[in-house]
């Protein structure tokens, strides 16, 4: 039924301009103005859709994964531009977490949304 359909996910923010900012010059997605909120242009073309919310509570699972060659490379350059990791059992001083399954690094948008950095091999 769905097949052919261009689907995109969507969550929301509480600030749609703190929002812009972070995801075009910390992430350095491309990022779209649409009349009910943002347009995240993610590679390989998925979309996702995020609106403002008055009464916003940030996900409390992850809501977008980046897949990347280094995490290591990842997570220096996110925290030189600010980024920090959330740190659990089981994760290193940097916030990687290295058990079973990916390696892979959480931090949160300025709304408080759940992001992560994930190395595939």
């Amino acid at each position: 039924m769905f097949g052919d359909v261009h689907a995109f996910s969507g969550f929301s923010v509480d600030d749609l301009s703190t929002a812009k900012k972070f995801y075009a010059d910390t992430l350095g997605l491309k990022v779209g103005d649409e009349p009910a909120g943002l347009r995240l242009q993610l590679g390989g073309g998925g979309v996702v859709f995020v609106y403002p919310k008055d009464d916003h509570v940030p996900a409390t699972f992850t809501v977008l994964n980046f897949p990347v060659e280094d995490i290591e490379k990842a997570v220096e350059q996110l925290a030189g531009s600010g980024v920090s990791f959330e740190k659990y059992p089981g994760t290193d001083e940097k916030g990687i977490n290295r058990g079973i399954g990916p390696a892979i690094a959480w931090f949160k948008d300025p709304a408080g949304n759940f992001l992560s950095v994930l190395q595939l091999d």
